[in-house]
């Protein structure tokens, strides 16, 4: 079923010229954990974990994460055919690294820029530049083929009292 999933999005990539697709663990808001629609990572490389980061290329499916993981992901990833990158170990590239060494000259990194935020965009931006990279940032390809995929959720919105949040709300957008 992943295998099935990546060479979906690879497909999808090939189509829209994309070298590398960019998948993190966020939603539009950074949450901490964020809700079942936006668990595209899940989805895609079928690890469970709450924090992690999946690289697709047309040749290898990579997914980084951190020491609480690196058990459960090894378990979850056999036979899937994703690497398993364990973030912090020696001689393991972050995303970033890793993105730099192998996106192509005047290649194309794709991501959903709605769950990837500006500083980390800015990061890309300036590491690849040397590469003259193009970024393909507004499309979601994971919704393409996610089928089933869980609806945004519709509960209101509310807003915490100071006591809890430790500021209010005008405070934290000012």
């Amino acid at each position: 079923m992943i295998q099935e999933r990546i060479a979906a999005l690879r497909s999808l990539m090939a189509e829209r010229h994309i070298d590398a697709y960019m998948i993190p663990t966020s939603d539009f808001h950074e949450s901490e954990y964020v809700g079942d629609y936006f668990k595209c990572r899940k989805f895609i490389t079928g690890f469970t974990g709450s924090a992690g980061t999946a690289v697709i290329t047309q040749t290898e499916a990579r997914l980084w994460t951190d020491g609480r993981y690196f058990v459960q992901a090894a378990k979850q990833l056999e036979g899937t055919g994703v690497i398993l990158m364990k973030s912090g170990q020696e001689g393991v590239p972050t995303e970033e690294e890793y993105l730099t060494e192998m996106m192509p000259d005047n290649g194309t990194l794709g991501f959903d820029g709605r769950v990837v935020n500006s500083q980390m965009g800015q990061k890309l931006k300036e590491l690849l530049e040397d590469k003259h990279v193009k970024f393909s940032w507004q499309e979601d390809l994971v919704d393409f083929i996610w089928e089933d995929r869980p609806e945004l959720s519709a509960e209101p919105v509310w807003i915490l009292k100071e006591n809890y949040a430790g500021k209010s709300a005008v405070d934290k957008i000012a």
